[in-house]
């Protein structure tokens, strides 16, 4: 199993799987695909968790470029896979290739999660949902009570945090993001799952800022969380997202980078000594969700969170 977790497959693979040969085992009926998808913790997550509920399947990695996605999941369904994750950057291709879509897919317009059900191709959403179990858990509170400030809230994980904190129709939602133009669009889109068109001012439910000093000091004040959606943290030499002085003990800090475990942006946060978590808790929860929707029973969420942990490690 921690080899199967480890090895990275192509699309040739996928396609002798599909004609009965290959190198992806048998007992492999889910999996992940992205590009690139080397890094994936998900494998060695999901595998515990099959081995835990003594299911037969399996869950690899399989990388796949963009303009192959269409026919990696046809072969996917061909070659006899329950379902399939789906990851940077195949999440809103993937809308246009499903038969149905439920609710959160639908209102977050990205898919996270396949199912295949005979021809059909069910696509769901478990990042949004996932990201509130996620904040419940490590910070005790619930989305829908905070302030919350979306760094990279222009598109993917940043726009699909957004929409969730307005699903959970949280009270303030500030959004961060290099280009404003891209900001105003989900704003608009959160604006609508708000069901309110009031005007830009003060007390507007939802703000757009530019990653701007000043307009993040204005604005920190009036938050509760800041949740990280960029990439900008993994490396050492990345440049500052917020000044260290702006960050203060009362806030919360939640970055969705859980590699490193600790970016400049937490660490800064905890010299503040404001509550910090990475996202290592999101991808245990969207992974259990997803889990739930291909074997139709509860998770195994604590042996999943172990299994991560040490691969994270």
């Amino acid at each position: 199993m921690s080899n199967l977790s480890q090895t990275t497959f192509t699309l040739e693979d996928l396609r002798a799987r599909a004609e009965g040969r290959g190198p992806i085992p048998a007992e492999v009926g889910l999996a992940v695909l992205g590009h690139p998808v080397e890094h994936s913790l998900s494998p060695a997550m999901q595998n515990a968790a099959l081995e835990a509920l003594g299911s037969k399947l399996r869950y690899a990695k399989i990388d796949c470029p963009p303009e192959q996605l269409a026919e990696a999941i046809d072969l996917a369904r061909k070659a006899g896979f329950t379902g399939l994750n789906l990851t940077i950057p195949h999440k809103f291709e993937a809308l246009n290739l499903c038969n149905e879509l439920d609710d959160t897919a639908r209102q977050l317009g990205a898919v996270n999660t396949l199912l295949f059900d005979g021809s059909r191709i069910v696509g769901f959403n478990t990042d949004g949902p996932g990201l509130v179990r996620a904040i419940r858990e490590v910070f005790a509170f619930d989305l829908r009570d905070l302030r919350v400030m979306v760094l990279g809230a222009g598109g993917g994980a940043g726009s699909a945090a957004a929409l969730q904190c307005a699903l959970e129709r949280c009270p303030r939602l500030v959004l961060v993001n290099r280009t404003e133009g891209k900001a105003h669009d989900v704003a608009a889109q959160a604006k609508k799952l708000l069901h309110t068109d009031r005007l830009e001012g003060p007390d507007d439910p939802v703000t757009v800022i530019p990653l701007e000093e000043s307009a993040l000091r204005e604005q920190l004040g009036r938050t509760d969380l800041v949740i990280n959606a960029t990439s900008l943290g993994m490396k050492r030499t990345d440049p500052r997202l917020v000044p260290a002085a702006l960050l203060t003990p009362d806030l919360m800090v939640y970055d969705m980078i859980y590699r490193p475990a600790v970016t400049r942006l937490l660490e800064d946060a905890q010299n503040a000594n404001a509550r910090t978590a990475n996202g290592l808790s999101l991808l245990l929860h969207q992974g259990a969700l997803s889990l739930e929707i291909w074997l139709n029973r509860p998770a195994p969420v604590d042996v999943m969170r172990s299994a991560l942990q040490k691969a994270a490690a």
